[in-house]
């Protein structure tokens, strides 16, 4: 399927961006207007974009039936300050409950459940139940067109943030395990960040990984090893070499029963370094991708 955006109407072009672009983190936003009226409400357009300053930017869109603005929108414009607070598994309901279209008058703190805590030095005020509260001063409001579906960035420079002692380490350091973020997808669809779902991929630092282009064309063509398999081999500074106190019985066997079929042996080598690879052990799938050599 192919799609020219010019094509659908806004409903569709939302369907079709919010399904693909996902997950998107929440901002759980806290406002308040000059005559002190309080607003909380969520919004999935919302990202960080700058570390020094540190500027997290949200969009709340023109409703696209009817082109209407939301009161977030209109009490930044007033105030321009804001408190995100990061939304959890644990708070995802309420969240929910928060977004209803209530009248300007009223607290959705109050609606969906949620406590109110004071600031440290912006205005409104900040989600007791948040495990991470951050307080910004709204730096820009950029319109981004006047129809139904136009978003407006609210460009924020984060000046305190608060974490909750459970999520810190013995270090002080935050423990990505602990805060089960929550995120949005298409629809009704949301997905929980937890143990069970995360993992880590090293990063490449100043040193250049040798590239998948360098791989050996036995290995690039392998119908085993697979893209990922061969981005964690092109990630090694240098082209390995065979150690000779590497020792594997599993690759001992390999070689007794399969060296007299080269091919066989060949896939047999892949299938045990994919193994490995998928368990972590890079150098020891290089080394038994190197003894087939």
């Amino acid at each position: 399927m192919i799609l020219e955006l010019k094509d659908l109407n806004p409903a569709e072009k939302q369907y079709y961006l919010q399904h693909v672009v996902a997950p998107r983190p929440i901002c759980f936003a806290s406002t308040i207007d000059k005559a002190g009226n309080v607003n909380l409400s969520p919004f999935s357009f919302f990202n960080l974009f700058s570390s020094n300053p540190p500027i997290v930017v949200f969009s709340p869109a023109r409703r696209v039936r009817d082109n209407t603005t939301k009161h977030t929108l209109q009490n930044v414009l007033e105030v321009p300050e804001v408190v995100i607070n990061i939304v959890t598994y644990n708070m995802v309901q309420q969240t929910s409950l928060a977004s209803c279209e209530f009248p300007k008058e009223i607290n959705e703190f109050v609606k969906a459940g949620f406590t109110e805590i004071a600031a440290s030095i912006v205005k409104p005020p900040m989600v007791k139940e948040s495990k991470v509260q951050m307080e910004c001063k709204v730096v820009e409001v950029k319109p981004l067109g006047n129809e139904g579906g136009a978003g407006n960035l609210v460009i924020c420079e984060v000046l305190v943030m608060h974490i909750d002692d459970s999520l810190l380490d013995s270090n002080r350091k935050i423990d990505q395990r602990k805060i089960d973020h929550v995120a949005r997808l298409g629809g009704d669809w949301y997905c929980v960040v937890n143990e069970n779902n995360l993992f880590q991929v090293p990063k490449p630092n100043t040193q250049l990984g040798i590239g998948v282009d360098s791989l050996p064309l036995s290995l690039r063509n392998s119908k085993i090893l697979s893209g990922n398999n061969l981005g964690m081999l092109a990630n090694v500074h240098d082209m390995p070499a065979i150690d000779p106190s590497f020792d594997d019985n599993h690759l001992k066997q390999i070689i007794q029963y399969y060296s007299i079929n080269p091919e066989d042996m060949e896939r047999e080598l892949h299938s045990y370094a994919k193994k490995l690879l998928e368990s972590g052990d890079l150098g020891g799938a290089w080394q038994v991708l190197l003894a087939g050599s």
